[in-house]
């Protein structure tokens, strides 16, 4: 990463409202959802199961992951339905012109 903590990821035009992306930062795979216009980075591993939440369903705020059914929102981390128990990470995310920079994990 920069030594700002943030690394440029994509850029908003490759992320539409409702779309969903996965990018690598580091050794983390991370998640990038644009929810109406505000793009949001998490975790793409689920918490669980360790299977990549992008191939999920995603509706709104909320991730399902396809192995299990386990649902995430993906703007604070919390996992809201089982069996999943913990929360996955979730970035910062800043927006520099048009480019998409994601930084260290919140909490």
């Amino acid at each position: 990463m920069a030594e700002s903590g943030f690394v440029k990821v994509a850029e908003v035009g490759e992320i539409s409202p409702g779309d969903m992306k996965v990018v690598e930062v580091g050794e983390d795979q991370i998640l990038l959802v644009n929810v109406e216009g505000n793009i949001h980075a998490c975790d793409d591993i689920c918490s669980h199961a360790y299977a990549s939440l992008s191939e999920g369903d995603l509706n709104g705020d909320e991730i399902e992951c396809p192995l299990h059914g386990s649902a995430f929102n993906i703007i604070t981390g919390e996992a809201l339905t089982p069996p999943a128990e913990d929360s996955i990470r979730v970035f910062e995310v800043r927006i520099e012109g048009q480019d998409v920079l994601v930084g260290p994990a919140k909490g």
